[in-house]
This record gives C-alpha cells, sequence and structure tokens, in this order.
C-alpha cells in the first residue's frame, strides 16, 4: 500500500476549484484504485492524503488528462506553492475502528 501525501499554500479557491476538487476525488476512487481519499484545509493550508494499492496505479492517475488539466490549474490559479510525497507503508495497524 502506498499514500501519497499532497501539501500546498493556497492563492485562492473558487467555486471551479470545488468543483474540480469533487471530480479528481471521484476519479481516484472510482477508476484509478485509490482506496481511500481525505483532504483537509485550514487556513491556506491544505493537505491530502490517498491511498493506493500500487505505484502503477498512481502513476497511471498523475498522467490522466483531467488530472493533468487540474494540476495545471493549480500551479496557475489556486496554489502558491505545493509538494507531493509518495511513501510506502511498511506498517499500519488500527484499533477500535
Amino acid at each position: 500500500m502506498f499514500v501519497v501525501i499532497f501539501r500546498a499554500t493556497v492563492r485562492e479557491l473558487d467555486g471551479e476549484y470545488s468543483a474540480m476538487a469533487a471530480r479528481m476525488r471521484e476519479l481516484a476512487l472510482t477508476q484509478f484504485g485509490c482506496v481511500e481519499f481525505h483532504a483537509l484545509l485550514e487556513g491556506q493550508e491544505e493537505i491530502a492524503l490517498s491511498y493506493w494499492p500500487d505505484e502503477e496505479s498512481i502513476l497511471a492517475w498523475r498522467q490522466h488528462p483531467e488530472h493533468v488539466e487540474a494540476q495545471r490549474l493549480g500551479r496557475t490559479r489556486w496554489y502558491h506553492s505545493y509538494r507531493v510525497e509518495v511513501t510506502k507503508i511498511t506498517r499500519a495497524y488500527r484499533q477500535g475502528f
């Protein structure tokens, strides 16, 4: 299992951002194998965590035309800066869920 950690400093979010974010979440979860997706916004800082079964799914998602357009809009309109980290989960456990 892999997790993609997306962190951004927000420039300005608008109605188009909200629609795009909902569409990206839907695509990731229904067409690219993403098994969980969580996003939080606090002030001007956004963080999103998405969980994936393998790196191939992440790469396919990264190259999807709609996602490429969302990335372009993020760079030009919505974010001052962002950072993406991809990491492999080597251990996980739960209690009480």
